[in-house]
C-alpha cells in the first residue's frame, strides 16, 4: 500500500471507537503504521482485532511515568495524534474542582506531557495533532468548562509550534460530531439535537468522525502548516 504516510509511525491516543478509531483507520489507510494507545488495553486490543498495520498500547495521559514508558517501548516515531478528554459539562453552579481538573489535565496537561517525553522521539518531519473544541469559540451557558479546556488546548498548541520548531504542532476543533459522545441523551432527545444542529449551523448537518479524520490527515501531512487550530465545525461557531 501507498499513500500520504507511507511507512510513518503514527500514535493515536483515544478509545477504540468514535473520532480516535476514525484517524487510525484513515491512517493506516494512507500508509502509516499505527500504533492505538489508551487505558484501557484490552478495550483496545479488542477494538482493532484483526485490523492490519495496527498495534495497540497502554498509557494514561494523566500519568508521566506511563507516558515516558510508552515512549521507550516505541523508540522513534513520526506523529502524535490525542484525541483524549474528560469533559466537564454544566451551569457553574454544577461544576466540581474535580471535574474541571481531570478535563484539563486530560486535554491540556497531558498533551504538554505528551510532548515533553514524547517530542524528542519524533523524526524530522514529524508532527503533533491535539484536540480542542468549537466551545471555545462559542460561548454558551453549561459549557464553561469546556470552553476554558478548549481554549487552553487551543493556546498550548501555538506555544508548542513555536517550542518543538521545526516539529509542527496543530489543533483539530471539532462541532457536533455523530458519535456516542450524544447517546446519553436517548434516541429521540439525539435525533431533535441534531435536527436541531442541522438546522442552525451553516453547512446544515452535523459532522461525521469521518469529517474529522480528513482533517487529522491533512494536519499531519501538509508540511508548511504548525500553530493552527483547524475547525471542522460545520460553519457552528458562526451562528
Amino acid at each position: 500500500m501507498t499513500g500520504s504516510l507511507q511507512d510513518r509511525t503514527v500514535l493515536v491516543i483515544g478509545r477504540g471507537s468514535g473520532i480516535a478509531r476514525a484517524v487510525v483507520l484513515a491512517a493506516r489507510d494512507a500508509g502509516a503504521r499505527v500504533v492505538a494507545a489508551g487505558r484501557d488495553a484490552e478495550a483496545l486490543a479488542a477494538a482493532y482485532a484483526g485490523e492490519p498495520g495496527i498495534t495497540t498500547e497502554t498509557v494514561d495521559v494523566t500519568d508521566d511515568d506511563t507516558i515516558a514508558a510508552l515512549g521507550e517501548r516505541l523508540g522513534r516515531i513520526d506523529h502524535v495524534v490525542s484525541t483524549a478528554s474528560a469533559r466537564a459539562r454544566g451551569r457553574l453552579q454544577d461544576l466540581s474542582r474535580e471535574s474541571v481538573r481531570a478535563s484539563l489535565d486530560t486535554k491540556v496537561i497531558g498533551p504538554l506531557m505528551l510532548a515533553k517525553h514524547l517530542g524528542p522521539r519524533i523524526d524530522a518531519g514529524g508532527s503533533f495533532v491535539l484536540f480542542s473544541g468549537v466551545a471555545a469559540f462559542k460561548i454558551a451557558v453549561g459549557t464553561l468548562a469546556v470552553a476554558v479546556t478548549n481554549g487552553a488546548a487551543d493556546t498550548l498548541t501555538r506555544s508548542l509550534a513555536v517550542e518543538l520548531a521545526p516539529v509542527r504542532v496543530n489543533a483539530i476543533s471539532p462541532g457536533v460530531i455523530d458519535t456516542g459522545a450524544w447517546d446519553a441523551l436517548g434516541d429521540e432527545g439525539k435525533a431533535a439535537m441534531f435536527a436541531e444542529q442541522s438546522e442552525r449551523n451553516p453547512a446544515r448537518r452535523v459532522g461525521t468522525a469521518d469529517d474529522i479524520a480528513g482533517a487529522v490527515l491533512f494536519a499531519l501531512t501538509n508540511t508548511f502548516l504548525t500553530g493552527v487550530t483547524l475547525a471542522v465545525d460545520g460553519g457552528e461557531a458562526l451562528t
